[in-house]
């Protein structure tokens, strides 16, 4: 484990002293030296493998995983933009990167909850410079300042919470394992509480309601920012639900009707939203609000089932969503636009890049026999022990996620190409490359899935 974050702080070293030729090779390649030195992890799930600062479990193991895995891609997605501006500022915006996966590693990785909370808002700090200072349209501005301000709003709750657990047991030093089995809190108002401590957790995810600002930071953001985004930060509000879920008494859920209401209401409503978009980072912005409901649906049922199906929607979602903004990313670079009606017919030009397209929709509509096939399953099993009304509305998600995903589909591959446009450079091997790595996981998690359950 300290071996791994010390690989980390040795890529600072790299980005400072590697010659401009080789910046982004090394950087790469130091990437995915450290990506596949993390896959032992799998390994030590197992043994919930811990010290007194950081632990390695079945919830906080493929996360960091994934972490470390997203890292080289975000490296191989930003070279062919960041290629044309000076050396210092590439430095400068690696440097961004990698401690903005350091912190969201070390967060998913801390033992403690001071800790924890330390790094899961010092993620902001990295997102909103990549976001403000990268970021291609004018209102980034606007965008950086709606992400601070949601993300420090819903701190506050869990801020005081922790000063309030720290004057009743006097440290906030014991490992959250430990911390969480012997706390089982005793309140009047379980459901407000819940909600209290969550809000953090509720607005990153994001839940529906809170959401606002997550369109508004894809649509601005380089394609770095939007893979991290997409793929490990919303996961750490999934992940601080999953790992304080244990906190409260088991009738939770009669208490927190509301919450699954907004959550039920966010699926459904996100998913109609996402046939109204006409720009193609917005429409995918929206569909990883519709599967984080999910994820926050899972939570609040809170049976072995929900979580393990929480668990592999969130490790699917990762590699999908980042896999997605890379394709808008490929188009963006040529076309210079988002908007759906000036990406048609794309599918005559680059029949290859098409085949990316329609496997990684796939995956995102949770076709069998896909990881995410499995994590919807989980939850709606879940969801229909729990009340098969819910179960209904939910399962109405499943058609609206189709019919989305047919209209992306249709709108970007099929059809004649728009006049306006001349010439489009041939998709390069790099970009071939990187959407292999993220669909290969996706495909070999299908023949061992329970390595995430």
């Amino acid at each position: 484990m300290l071996m791994i974050i010390s690989a980390w702080l040795s890529v600072f070293f790299t980005t400072l002293l590697a010659p401009p030729k080789y910046l982004w090779t090394l950087i790469t390649s130091q990437g995915f030296f450290i990506a596949f030195f993390s896959m032992s992890w799998i390994f030590l799930q197992d043994f919930n493998f811990s010290n007194s600062l950081l632990f390695i479990d079945k919830i906080s193991g493929p996360l960091a995983i994934l972490t470390c895995w997203l890292f080289p891609l975000t490296m191989l997605a930003s070279q062919s933009k960041m290629y044309l501006e000076p050396v210092n500022r590439q430095r400068t915006y690696i440097v961004n990167s990698t401690f903005l996966q350091l912190t969201t590693l070390l967060a998913f990785t801390s033992a403690d909850l001071m800790l924890f909370f330390i790094f899961f808002e010092a993620s902001l700090v990295p997102t909103m410079i990549i976001i403000t200072r990268w970021g291609a349209q004018e209102r980034r501005l606007e965008a950086g300042t709606y992400l601070a301000f949601y993300t420090m709003l819903g701190a506050v709750p869990l801020m005081i919470w922790l000063i309030k657990f720290y004057s009743t047991h006097g440290s906030l030093l014991p490992t959250l394992t430990h911390t969480l089995s012997i706390t089982q809190v005793s309140t009047s108002y379980p459901g407000l509480f819940w909600a209290t401590y969550n809000a953090a957790f509720l607005v990153k995810l994001p839940m529906y309601c809170l959401h606002l600002w997550l369109p508004k930071a894809h649509v601005e953001a380089p394609i770095a920012g939007s893979m991290v985004l997409a793929g490990t930060l919303l996961k750490l509000g999934g992940y601080g639900i999953l790992r304080t879920s244990t906190l409260l008494q088991e009738d939770t859920l009669n208490q927190t009707l509301f919450i699954m209401l907004i959550a039920i209401l966010g699926i459904l409503a996100t998913a109609l939203l996402c046939l109204r978009q006409t720009d193609l980072k917005s429409l995918i912005a929206m569909s990883s609000v519709s599967h984080m409901n999910l994820v926050v649906a899972a939570a609040l049922i809170s049976s072995p089932w929900s979580y393990s199906g929480a668990m592999a929607m969130m490790i699917a979602h990762g590699l999908t969503s980042s896999a997605l903004f890379c394709l808008a990313n490929t188009t963006y670079e040529r076309t210079n636009s988002r908007t759906m009606i000036l990406l048609r017919g794309a599918l005559l030009i680059f029949p290859l890049a098409g085949a990316w397209w329609l496997t990684t929709i796939l995956f995102n509509m949770a076709l069998p026999p896909s990881i995410n096939f499995a994590g919807e399953v989980l939850i709606m099993i879940s969801l229909y022990n729990w009340s098969p009304l819910a179960f209904l509305m939910v399962a109405l998600n499943l058609i609206f996620t189709t019919a989305y995903t047919l209209y992306v589909l249709w709108s970007t591959q099929r059809g004649s190409l728009p006049t306006h446009i001349k010439t489009l450079f041939p998709f390069q091997v790099r970009e071939h490359l990187l959407l292999l790595l993220h669909i290969l996981p996706g495909f070999l998690l299908i023949l061992k899935p329970e390595l995430i359950f």
